[in-house]
């Protein structure tokens, strides 16, 4: 818990009794590379806090799984659609690499909310700013191409290059592997 106490520090500082009362509702869970930490198509009442590891989510698209982000270390993590909607997602979140995470029974997270204003604060700070990084993925599609895409991959998230499959960086592009190697190739080609 303590790695997400520190992160979350850096956010929003909430009190000692709110991280106590935090503590109560979360517990550890590990997941497995390969593994699914929600299914598609279950309902999200988790909110999640990456302590060590790498994640996808994903959803399935004319039969093909495509990926929509990457969750790397002291990432916050939900399936946001489902979280507060309560229906079924159509999106899905997979370990890439052994992941070691802080779990968070959203239920009891929202019920503290009325009476903990700090912890109410902080978590729409987060969610926040994952609405941010929705919109700001949205616009990259939108607005720029496979190849502007991955050099932006290259210049600010060096690690995904280093610890994802390249099919699931396609996946992430909007594009396929083929398309990626075409796109890799050029650059090379350009740099030397």
């Amino acid at each position: 818990m303590e790695t997400f106490f520190d992160h979350i520090d850096k956010i929003h500082p909430i009190s000692k009794r709110s991280k106590e009362l935090l503590e109560n509702i979360s517990s550890e869970v590990t997941v497995r590379k390969g593994e699914d930490l929600q299914h598609i198509g279950s309902t999200c009442r988790t909110v999640y806090f990456v302590k060590n590891g790498l994640l996808r989510i994903h959803y399935i698209k004319n039969g093909l799984s495509v990926t929509e982000s990457f969750e790397f270390e002291n990432s916050i993590v939900a399936r946001s659609d489902s979280l507060f909607d309560a229906k079924p997602s159509r999106k899905g979140i997979q370990a890439i690499e052994d992941t070691d995470l802080v779990a968070i029974n959203s239920t009891k997270l929202f019920q503290l909310y009325d009476d903990n204003p700090d912890i109410e604060r902080l978590f729409r700070l987060i969610f926040e700013q994952a609405y941010v990084k929705t919109v700001e993925r949205i616009e990259s599609l939108q607005f720029h191409t496979a190849e502007e895409r991955y050099r932006n991959l290259l210049e600010h998230s060096q690690e995904i290059i280093k610890r994802i499959p390249l099919n699931y960086i396609a996946s992430y592009l909007g594009i396929t592997p083929v398309s990626l190697s075409r796109i890799r190739s050029k650059i090379q080609l350009a740099d030397h």
